[in-house]
Formats: structure tokens, sequence, C-alpha cells
């Protein structure tokens, strides 16, 4: 952790995402979240397989966990611990993908943000102060090597129509 004044620190926390998964990363500001995102995302897919943890700012300032996937419902639980930044929220999902439940989550009532959905790998940027942690930021995968070229668009197209996406 950086200490930028005796008031002030910073700090890149990585957040572990199995190759299998990915992983939404949000901002909220009440206690009953857990249950709306569980509603949320139990009704869009019979499939789905997830896992929700979200940080409670006030009075008991637990990790609140729901989901439906024992193994995800743990790791949203360690993000969220690690992280540790008041009124965040980890969804790690399996057997869809975040494009499939984002308009859902955007529409749960006391969803403020979501700051990345992703499978690449992940860093936190906290700020600490003596009240508590908040998210500066995130770095969601590793920095662009190149521009594409018409054979690349090509490849992306047809990757988008080999996995159902476009026709």
């Amino acid at each position: 952790m950086a200490n930028i004044d005796g008031n002030f620190r910073t700090k890149v926390v990585p957040v572990a995402i199995p190759s299998d998964a990915n992983v939404i990363f949000g901002m909220t500001h009440f206690i009953k979240t857990v249950e709306d995102l569980y509603e949320a995302l139990v009704t869009s897919s019979p499939t789905l397989k997830f896992g929700i943890a979200f940080c409670e700012a006030s009075q008991q300032r637990l990790i609140r966990t729901d989901g439906n996937d024992e193994d995800l419902i743990e790791m949203a639980a360690k993000a969220a611990f690690d992280v540790g930044c008041g009124h965040s929220f980890f969804i790690y999902l399996r057997e869809g993908f975040p494009i499939n439940v984002l308009n859902q989550i955007k529409n749960v009532p006391e969803v403020c943000r979501i700051f990345c959905a992703t499978a690449n790998p992940l860093q936190v940027i906290v700020a600490e102060t003596r009240q508590g942690r908040g998210v500066m930021g995130v770095i969601d995968g590793e920095t662009p090597m190149g521009v594409e070229t018409e054979d690349h668009k090509k490849e992306r197209i047809e990757f988008l129509r080999k996995i159902g996406y476009k026709r």
C-alpha cells in the first residue's frame, strides 16, 4: 500500500477469476442488494450459475452473500473481503456471460455503478483513509498491442458468429 500522506493510502488488489468464469464488479447502496441481485440473476437464465457478495458499509459491516453455486459464492466473498470497499459487490458467473445479465443488474434500483464485467485479469485500485476504503478504478486485462488489421476484423466477425452472438 502506497502512503500518499498520513491519512490516505492506495493499494492494488488483484481479483482471482477462474478460466471458466466471469466477474461483474459494481457499487450499490442498500442492504437488500443481495436479494435483489439474486432475483435479477436467477430469473435471467435457468442454467446460470452464480455467486454474489456485497460489502455492507454500516451497522454490522458484514459481507452479505447469496447465489446458487457454493464455489462461486466463496470466490465472490473472498474478492469482496480482499477489496473491502463499502457498498461494493462482486458477482461471479458460470454457464452464462455478463452480456446476458448486465441490463438486469443495471436495472436493480439500488445499483449505482458497474465498474467492470470481465473474464480478464482484474485489479482494483483502492484508496484507504481512516474512515474506510473506496474504489478508485479498475485495471481490466492488459495493454493493447496494436490496431486490428482487416484479417483481425475478419477473425473477430467469424468468432462472434461461431459463439452465436451474430448471424
